[in-house]
């Protein structure tokens, strides 16, 4: 039987390579509660998957009385912070990169992240063709455009490619793409659906398995 690759593999970043939602949360609430609001983990679970200005702008609403950019560079400095001091993997990402890489499969993170933020993590992967990050996109996810733009930067179509997300937003980005989307949800459940495959880890799984998604819709 014949392998079929996909062209490329662009994965998120929060939530899918990485667990750094506890840290957003933790900026998220030290700001709030700074001009004498209250915030749980559920609205920082609401936010999973937003664009940071989106997420900034619900902040704003909240009562955190700043300009909509300074929210965000505040909580992208926090944060950023945060993984230096630790960076969260989440289990099985760092082994199916590596396995993707020696399978010879080109990876593009698309992340809402910033690029400072996903710099730090690229760097220390040192595998990703291309980074499309929230500071460079028009339409944040779950617009399709962030991952039109990840498979454009390896000279290929959405359909020739394959994305890993871990959220409601992202998945639907990747599927409005085009992409063979692979959910892994992370902090929320997502459900079974025909749109996308549904992992519930990424422990144990290797390039074949990716494969065997994006042959699955050929």
């Amino acid at each position: 039987m014949t392998v079929v690759y996909p062209k490329a593999v662009l994965w998120d970043l929060d939530g899918t390579i990485i667990d750094s939602e506890p840290y957003w949360l933790i900026s998220e609430r030290r700001l709030v509660e700074s001009f004498g609001g209250e915030w749980s983990e559920a609205d920082g679970l609401s936010l999973v998957g937003s664009g940071l200005l989106n997420a900034a702008a619900f902040l704003n609403r909240r009562g955190v009385d700043m300009p909509i950019d300074d929210i965000v560079d505040q909580m992208v400095a926090e944060v950023n912070e945060m993984v230096d001091r630790e960076i969260p993997w989440r289990p099985g990402a760092r082994e199916l990169i590596e396995s993707i890489r020696e399978a010879g499969i080109p990876q593009v993170m698309v992340t809402m992240s910033y690029r400072s933020s996903a710099l730090a993590i690229a760097d220390v992967l040192g595998v990703f063709e291309d980074l499309i990050t929230g500071d460079a996109v028009t339409h944040p996810k779950p617009h399709p455009e962030p991952y039109q733009l990840g498979a454009a930067a390896v000279g290929a179509s959405a359909h020739e490619c394959v994305a890993l997300e871990d959220s409601g937003p992202g998945a639907q980005s990747a599927v409005a793409a085009g992409c063979a989307t692979i959910a892994v949800p992370l902090h929320i459940a997502l459900p079974e659906s025909p749109e996308y495959t549904l992992w519930h880890s990424l422990v144990g799984r290797d390039a074949s398995h990716i494969a065997e998604v994006f042959g699955a819709r050929q």
